[in-house]
């Protein structure tokens, strides 16, 4: 899970290193959702929205570019983008992709989440 930050600009906080990780799993399921909706230049934004049942919840989406603020990560060729707000909150974070035969779909491991919900999609910091 080797990362390539293209923009390292927004400071961390003292003794955070601001960082995400991406498993192999996850990219490929990112690089398959890319190709099925046309992407072919844009990024996947992740960001943190406060509302969701435990305060704030996460943002996925593709982006078409990436803005000048934004922390910049590549992952074997799949850019994701992070703004400043919200790499305080996801700092550390793993996305992950896990199968099972009763669910599929991404999975946010955050060492910053106090408590999230049952769904996985909300957590509190």
């Amino acid at each position: 899970m080797a990362t390539m930050v293209v923009n390292p600009d927004t400071k961390a906080p003292e003794g955070k290193n601001l960082e995400i990780k991406v498993t192999p799993k996850a990219i490929e399921k990112i690089r398959a959702a890319f190709a099925k909706e046309g992407v072919q230049d844009g990024a996947l934004r992740l960001g943190v929205l406060g509302g969701g049942c435990s305060g704030l919840s996460y943002q996925f989406k593709f982006d078409a570019k990436e803005r000048p603020t934004d922390r910049v990560f590549l992952f074997d060729g799949v850019k994701i983008v992070v703004d400043p707000k919200s790499l305080l909150y996801l700092h550390g974070l793993t996305l992950d992709y896990k199968e099972s035969l009763m669910q599929s779909g991404f999975v946010f491991e955050n060492p910053n989440a106090q408590k999230s919900c049952g769904c996985g999609t909300s957590f509190s910091a």
